[in-house]
């Protein structure tokens, strides 16, 4: 159970003995030279996900109820939310906003998004101007109703895929966006559809085949790149650049970056599967846009394995962004585990017997989750600039990163993992002058100070199921 404090309530005694027990045996040791005269792709920020709007435990059904955060939050836990979670250290820099879904009130002509109740749009503009995040990667999970089959954000898909009726939503899409411009939510990147090859009937979804989203994508995009030319536009929120129909169907002068959903895989996936991330990306960069556990568990594997996932996105397919699902889930929605970097209790839950440390109106950590996320987000300013580190051999439970802050000219970072069962020590040459300072982040550990090294040559020695952020003095 979680303490306000985000340390471990229940076994917190067993998490200080633990600690305090040294490690017996001698830890494996590798080298690695970060190769300061190659540097490699800008790393943009992360982004994260806010659940604005209700959805049934299980991601079953849409409830009447306005369940979502800041909405439910006290005051207080709002500026929390903003400024120690989204906007903690340089903070995440896109939030994701699930258009029909987690935003999902109608006009008058069911035509475009509204807020569902009067402050909706008035909290999510407070969130990101207190969190300093840039804006919104605004997507629908499914378009208004009047355009789908059905009339409902459930299930179903566009009513027709002829130009004219196109030519009409694309004109809507372009109207949806100005409205959130317009509301103090600017959206700055833009996709269409939220997993389209998929048949979704528990909440907000709309299916399109290949040639049906080609298609649509081509009219809206066009429209959407005319009236809001800064926002960058994405393709396909599931399975990037790897399908030849996208490819070849696609206005490509439209596309500006391929969206993945490896949801919840083995960080090794981007090792195994380079090429396949890498291969048809026609010069544009290609990211995961959603991560999390659909199992709805999390572990301290889990939580090195999520920060490595990060680090191999960067590192083998040369991403310049990466995204968590949920900021928070509520106590009561069984996905919320696998799903949240934290928990909130609704008004309407009176059940204690689980957070029941957490209080009406009031959010604490999921630390398995949100400690493979902070580090970066404490120590990665907007803009770094990843840098080419020579490994011996490619390890799959302990992975190394490193990169600059904001820029060429900042200080050096050299980010390392261990998910193995034994402690390993990376001996580092990281090719400048200066000393480093450790960082460690683990379940027992947030930000801990494990040393400072006088030079730019040092070595790390990691505890299993620990993250390391070594930070040039």
């Amino acid at each position: 159970m979680l303490t306000r404090r985000g340390a471990l309530r229940v076994g917190a005694a067993a998490l200080l003995s633990t600690a305090a027990v040294p490690q017996l045996g001698w830890a494996q040791t590798a080298r690695y030279t970060v190769r300061t005269d190659l540097p490699k792709q800008t790393i943009q920020g992360l982004g994260v996900e806010i659940q604005s709007d209700s959805i049934g435990s299980g991601n079953d059904g849409l409830p009447d109820a306005r369940t979502s955060v800041p909405h439910d939050l006290t005051a207080s836990e709002r500026t929390r939310l903003a400024t120690d979670l989204i906007g903690r250290g340089h903070g995440f820099r896109y939030i994701r906003l699930a258009g029909g879904l987690y935003l999902r009130g109608l006009s008058a002509d069911r035509k475009n998004l509204r807020g569902r109740w009067p402050e909706q749009m008035q909290e999510l503009a407070s969130l990101i101007s207190t969190s300093g995040a840039e804006g919104v990667n605004f997507e629908y999970w499914s378009p208004p109703t009047y355009w789908k089959t059905g009339d409902s954000y459930i299930g179903g898909k566009l009513k027709r895929f002829d130009s004219a009726f196109l030519n009409d939503f694309g004109d809507a899409v372009v109207r949806d966006i100005s409205y959130l411009n317009n509301n103090g939510v600017k959206v700055v990147k833009f996709g269409l559809q939220n997993e389209a090859p998929h048949t979704v009937t528990t909440y907000s979804h709309a299916n399109y085949t290949d040639a049906e989203y080609i298609s649509t994508f081509n009219i809206v995009a066009a429209k959407v790149r005319a009236a809001h030319p800064t926002v960058r536009i994405h393709a396909n929120s599931w399975d990037g650049q790897s399908r030849a129909s996208l490819r070849n169907g696609l206005n490509l002068d439209l596309v500006d970056e391929w969206t993945w959903h490896r949801i919840g895989k083995d960080s090794n996936d981007q090792i195994d599967n380079a090429s396949l991330f890498n291969a048809n990306k026609l010069g544009k960069p290609a990211y995961n846009n959603e991560f999390e556990y659909l199992d709805n568990i999390t572990s301290e594997w889990r939580m090195v394995n999520t920060a490595q996932s990060i680090m191999n996105w960067f590192t083998f397919v040369n991403s310049p962004t990466w995204y968590w699902l949920h900021a928070l889930k509520p106590t009561y929605n069984t996905e919320a585990q696998g799903y949240a970097l934290g928990y909130w209790r609704p008004a309407d839950d009176n059940d204690f017997s689980k957070f029941g440390n957490i209080q009406k109106g009031h959010f604490d950590y999921e630390l398995r989750n949100w400690r493979a996320i902070v580090g970066f987000l404490e120590w990665m300013p907007w803009n770094s600039v990843r840098y080419q580190v020579d490994e011996p051999t490619v390890r799959r439970d302990q992975r190394i990163l490193a990169f600059r802050q904001g820029g060429r000219t900042g200080k050096m970072v050299v980010v390392v993992t261990n998910r193995g069962t034994a402690p390993f020590t990376f001996d580092v040459d990281a090719n400048v002058a200066s000393g480093f300072t450790g960082y460690r982040y683990s379940l027992a550990d947030w930000k801990r100070n494990v040393g400072t090294r006088a030079s730019g040559t040092f070595s790390a020695t990691v505890p299993a199921k620990a993250i390391e952020f070594w930070v040039q003095n």
